[in-house]
């Protein structure tokens, strides 16, 4: 029998559903404070819906696009955990709308900063700064910080650079798969 998607799931569960040992979640508990499964006798853990989001996107962030703990944790503390949920589901408009959002409230703590609609994603704040391009991380696709070039020399409009990101997405995850049959 199928559990409801809203049903709490044990470590057991989630180690399962990930694909990683449970050693692993634990060792997470202690880096990411915004992971807090409910604890019951025995200390057994109970992890919310949330939490199994939470995890899925930090894993993909971690796993799929060799960040680290540090960076996966900067994402957290800037653009929060909706953010990093929405990675490991590769819902690039909830990462815009989050990112613009975390944007605009950290505007006012900022003198003389003026919010610009869709800063975020033009400074590439979806997923921090990109490494030189030897780096694993995608979102440094081609050209330096501030421009994106083809290899024609011409610039990648936002829809067109979102399907490559999307595309990217899914040959990592196809990568991720063959992995694991070796």
């Amino acid at each position: 029998m199928e559990k409801s998607p809203d049903a709490f799931r044990t470590i057991s569960e989630v180690a399962d559903d990930l694909d990683l040992p449970q050693h692993v979640l634990r060792f997470w508990e202690t880096r990411f404070p915004q992971i807090k499964p409910m604890k019951r006798g025995g200390g057994r853990r109970y992890y919310r819906p949330e939490d199994v989001e939470l995890l899925k996107g930090i894993r993909h962030l971690l796993y799929d696009h060799g960040y680290t703990i540090k960076g996966v944790q900067k994402l957290l503390k800037t653009n929060g955990n909706k953010f990093v949920a929405a990675a490991a589901s590769g819902d690039l408009a909830t990462m815009e709308a989050l990112a613009a959002q975390s944007e605009a409230e950290q505007a006012p703590q900022q003198p003389g900063h003026t919010p610009q609609r869709g800063a975020a994603v033009e400074d590439d704040q979806i997923v921090g700064k990109p490494k030189p391009p030897s780096s694993r991380r995608f979102f440094g696709l081609v050209g330096g910080e501030d421009q994106d070039f083809s290899a024609t020399g011409s610039m990648i409009g936002k829809e067109d650079r979102a399907l490559l990101q999307e595309a990217l997405f899914d040959l990592l995850e196809c990568k991720r798969l063959l992995d694991q049959v070796r």
